[in-house]
């Protein structure tokens, strides 16, 4: 079933491990990309797996305004048209209190993070109301609903992209826009290896242990299984949802 037959979609973040599931979820159902990350080698070797005629790749830094507007205006140059925003692009920064924290390293955190979410969204949706309207979807986390000891920087820019979500879903909703948050709880992805070793560095396999005592399905999810969220929000069977927040979590939420 070709749910995203005709669809252009840009994905930030693409080279990770939900990007990737993304990428090759969507191209699979019928979407032509633009895969958009700093990591140039990840970048091109997704490329070359989904192939030149589903997708286009665009080496950016998602906090710098001219790299989104870049990523933006090759959508609309190689497809003429932007239908779909993943807004997936983000990095953990380190697992450190909070009053011990480095300053440098909570501003590229929320750079990043959320910044470049708020660049992606000022860039594509004057783009998608001339293309009819479209759907955002914004990774959030599951530490962009609750707080978790070390992870300040990390925990405070997934909030804050549910603020913007919220502001750009009315802001949207008059143009056809329609912007949700997705909101995983730990994944298998390279994303938790690093939070794994920071939060007991040479014990990484017993913080990992510990953090599926606190999800009450037992495990770490898979990217598919993220990707299949981003999948329905993208699509035209999620037509009348905006403003909302999908958990990806094995009921982590729900405690």
């Amino acid at each position: 079933m070709a749910q995203l037959s005709n669809k252009v979609a840009i994905i930030t973040g693409a080279a990770g491990g939900i990007g990737q599931a993304i990428a090759t979820l969507f191209a699979r159902k019928g979407a032509k990309l633009i895969l958009v990350d700093r990591d140039e080698k990840g970048l091109a070797e997704l490329a070359a797996k989904i192939g030149p005629h589903e997708c286009s790749s665009c080496v950016a830094d998602m906090s710098n305004p001219e790299d989104v507007e870049r990523a933006t205006k090759l959508a609309v140059a190689q497809y003429g048209r932007l239908d779909i925003l993943m807004s997936n692009a983000g990095i953990e920064g380190q697992v450190t209190p909070l009053t011990e924290y480095p300053i440098e390293a909570f501003d590229r955190v929320m750079s990043v993070n959320v910044r470049g979410v708020w660049l992606s969204l000022r860039a594509a949706m004057p783009v998608m109301q001339r293309s009819g309207g479209g759907s955002i979807v914004i990774t959030s986390s599951i530490a962009g609903l609750r707080g978790f000891a070390g992870l300040s920087a990390y925990a405070t820019s997934k909030h804050a992209v549910v603020g913007l979500m919220r502001c750009a879903a009315i802001e949207g909703a008059a143009h056809g826009i329609r912007v949700n948050t997705i909101h995983p709880s730990p994944i298998e992805t390279r994303m938790m290896r690093a939070i794994e070793e920071g939060a007991a560095p040479g014990a990484a396999s017993a913080a990992k242990a510990d953090f599926c005592t606190q999800i009450p399905a037992g495990r770490y999810g898979t990217p598919e299984e993220v990707a299949a969220v981003g999948l329905f929000l993208a699509s035209d069977e999620s037509v009348f949802c905006s403003g909302g927040l999908y958990s990806v979590d094995g009921a982590m939420s729900a405690g």
